[in-house]
């Protein structure tokens, strides 16, 4: 069935008693030519790519939970292609390309708003630090604006702009930025990867991975062993223990990042707004929630939990940009696990174990990645060569030292990131 705007009122004279079921729950078989291990965005992505680009059908999906239960569905929903180095620049920008056309290419609507982003500073440094990475943007073919104190005021004129200690001085202005349903996301490509004939089996938990003389030839999980020629660890804050069941140890840490959204509100906030002088982000949901998050929480967890310390630092950090977000009810809060890397960049390569993929590393920027990486782990397991955006996202470099790209400027250490 094709979604449209005459299926929705067709439906609605009768009843909404002709949908169709949007993806099939197939029994696994015993064999398939590609294990995705992860049924979260990115592992779904990768099995849509698959299948629309490379024609690989004979692929399943096997998540131990429910489609989209993990990260994709336990994030504030910011999409963005604003870096400033090689490596992340031009993965990110492609990203955001494919995001761009992701309704029409999937026939699904992700609620895709480009409502832009700003990236406030506050002191002389920052704003020369924004300048550059602007340029960087341009360079790279994406939109960046840097505004004055004024041009900020024009599009969140609440602001606390005469902060003693953190005055507003401007923003950099990335207009192509936004915002996406998280959940529509995972339901649209999962839809579509269905549809192409992919098996995406829920309640499917891989337990072990098989090696044979140097090559995976399947998994073991909680409905059987199933054989695979090629396997793809595309699991997010639990690629640790994947990867361990292949006798692998990732330079990755897991750590809890949490996010709150407040009561519904009228529309107050048509931007993404990112305070310069503390880790703070915030949108307005289509529903008139206030959507906001902060830093980690700061040490190694599986727990899809926050603590409370962090949300007090959030929380601080929501009154000293914005006031009069103090008169707002949190509604609720989540958490999701991060995997963290070491230069808060991503990793999609294969590794010593043929025919094994790793894709880990996303730390705060794996929902905004998602086409993009789909697109980039489906050329890699389908060619077994790199995608030009994610050229130079590969593993050895946290054995060689060469390539550490350190995004942030602020060490190799997983949770400074």
């Amino acid at each position: 069935m094709r979604y449209s705007a005459w299926a929705v009122f067709k439906q609605g004279l009768t009843g909404n008693k002709g949908w169709e079921k949007a993806w099939r729950s197939p029994e696994p078989r015993s064999e398939y030519d590609v294990i995705i291990i992860g049924g979260g965005g990115h592992g779904l992505a990768t099995a849509y790519y698959l299948a629309a680009k490379h024609g690989i059908t004979n692929v399943a999906v096997l998540e131990r939970g429910y489609l989209g239960g993990g990260n994709v569905g336990r994030n504030t929903t910011i999409v963005r292609a604003n870096y400033n180095l090689p490596g992340n620049s031009e993965f990110y920008s492609h990203s955001l390309s494919l995001w761009e056309g992701l309704e029409q290419e999937l026939n699904y609507n992700v609620m895709h708003s480009q409502r832009g982003i700003i990236n406030l500073f506050h002191s002389d440094g920052q704003r020369d630090y924004a300048a550059r990475r602007g340029n960087s943007m341009v360079n790279q073919g994406d939109d960046a604006i840097l505004l004055d104190r004024e041009g900020v005021r024009r599009h969140v004129p609440f602001l606390d702009f005469d902060n003693v200690r953190f005055p507003v001085y401007g923003g950099l202005y990335h207009k192509r930025g936004g915002t996406a349903r998280h959940d529509a996301v995972a339901w649209g490509y999962a839809r579509g990867a269905d549809q192409r004939g992919v098996d995406l089996i829920q309640q499917c938990e891989v337990t072990g991975i098989d090696v044979e003389n140097g090559r995976v030839t399947g998994v073991q999980t909680t409905r059987g062993p199933i054989r695979a020629g090629k396997v793809a660890m595309v699991a997010a804050g639990r690629s640790s223990q994947v990867a361990a069941m292949a006798g692998m140890r990732l330079p990755i840490e897991s750590h809890v990042l949490q996010a709150f959204v407040t009561e519904g509100l009228k529309p107050a906030l048509d931007t993404v707004v990112t305070f310069g002088m503390g880790h703070f982000y915030i949108s307005q949901s289509d529903k008139g929630g206030l959507v906001f998050g902060g830093d980690l929480d700061f040490y190694p967890s599986y727990a899809a939990r926050g603590n409370l310390p962090m949300a007090e630092h959030v929380m601080e950090a929501a009154m000293t940009l914005m006031p009069a977000i103090g008169k707002s009810r949190v509604l609720r809060s989540w958490g999701g696990i991060m995997d963290m890397s070491p230069d808060g960049s991503p990793i999609i390569d294969t590794c010593h174990i043929e025919g094994l993929i790793v894709n880990t590393g996303w730390c705060y920027g794996g929902f905004k990645a998602v086409p993009g990486s789909g697109w980039a782990t489906a050329h890699l397991l389908a060619t077994g060569q790199p995608h030009d955006s994610a050229a130079k996202l590969r593993l050895d470099r946290f054995d060689t030292g060469r390539g550490l790209m350190d995004e942030e400027g602020t060490g190799a250490q997983h949770n400074l990131h």
